[in-house]
């Protein structure tokens, strides 16, 4: 009961900004919930509204099996489920009592970036462009691939509408997913060829598509209507386990995709701005994987300096 009246809460409020909250964000929180209640039934223990010594024993059972990162995103995210139950029910909020145990994120882990060799895999598993290479679901899907490849975050490709695309022009509109979507809001990303053909094939095998009528540029298979972020994440890993390799996370072609600009020349500022980015830590931190290898390959391009 609390679960399915926690998820309600949730879309019907906003966060502390003011927004509401993001499909995504909802679907982490409700699993931090789900994560929770499943360990609850192995304890035996039915009701949520649970004291501080127990909350602590789950965090610790949890950390046994998981990494530190891992619990430390559930005990943030089961933060605003207490909060609920505090606001609701009357419930002591655990997160309040100093005795409850802290999970602090590591400190100083580097986003991976991905091998070419997989990129490119990635592209061949799914037609590798080719103009011959028809069925919906592969031109989808390699479409899907050349624009996580432009550095796109993969809420922000889920998000794209038809009217975003201004392929004449060889560009796509972001708008801010926490931001109302008007005219002339949102960054500007410049596309590679391939991908601009991509999309354009794309849209051709769209037309066909019972739900071609609506304007979500990503649609489902089997005729379903716009892709989620859980459609996104098992296409890249089912083709990314078809080339041969291990599961592969979205997000690490954004990272890929700094490394590639940077490796390439594009300045630290221009990265930024194509990227989103307002801070120049998020430049360091997403490049930081590669940083040696493009060291290593600026100074030996000089050749004798003497």
């Amino acid at each position: 009961m609390f679960a399915e009246e926690y998820v309600i809460h949730l879309r019907a409020t906003v966060n502390k900004h003011g927004r509401p909250y993001q499909d995504k964000t909802i679907r982490t929180y409700a699993e931090a919930v789900r994560t929770l209640g499943q360990w609850m039934s192995r304890q035996g223990i039915e009701d949520f509204r649970l004291d501080t010594d127990t909350l602590n024993k789950f965090f610790r059972d949890y950390n046994d099996s998981h990494h530190r990162g891992g619990t430390n995103a559930v005990w943030r995210n089961l933060r605003t489920f207490y909060t609920w139950l505090e606001e609701e029910f009357d419930h002591p909020n655990p997160y309040r009592d100093r005795k409850l145990h802290r999970y602090s994120a590591p400190q100083g882990t580097k986003p991976k970036t991905l091998a070419p060799e997989l990129v490119r895999d990635l592209l061949k598993i799914t037609g590798n462009g080719q103009p011959r290479v028809r069925e919906f679901e592969k031109v989808r899907d390699h479409a899907i691939i050349r624009v996580l490849t432009e550095g796109l975050r993969a809420e922000e490709l889920l998000s794209l509408r038809l009217g975003d695309l201004h392929l004449n022009q060889g560009l796509l509109q972001v708008v801010p997913l926490k931001d109302a979507r008007a005219a002339g809001e949102g960054r500007i990303i410049p596309l590679q060829p391939k991908t601009i053909v991509a999309l354009t094939r794309y849209l051709r095998a769209r037309e066909q598509h019972k739900m071609s009528g609506g304007e979500w540029l990503w649609l489902g298979t089997r005729n379903r209507g716009h892709l989620k972020y859980s459609g996104l994440y098992r296409m890249v890993n089912r083709r990314a386990q078809e080339a041969g390799h291990p599961s592969v996370s979205p997000h690490r072609f954004r990272h890929t995709f700094a490394n590639d600009l940077l490796s390439s020349g594009v300045s630290e500022g221009d990265v930024m701005t194509v990227a989103g980015w307002k801070s120049r830590s998020m430049v360091d931190r997403y490049a930081s994987d590669m940083a040696t290898t493009r060291a290593v390959k600026a100074v030996k391009s000089m050749g004798d300096r003497y």
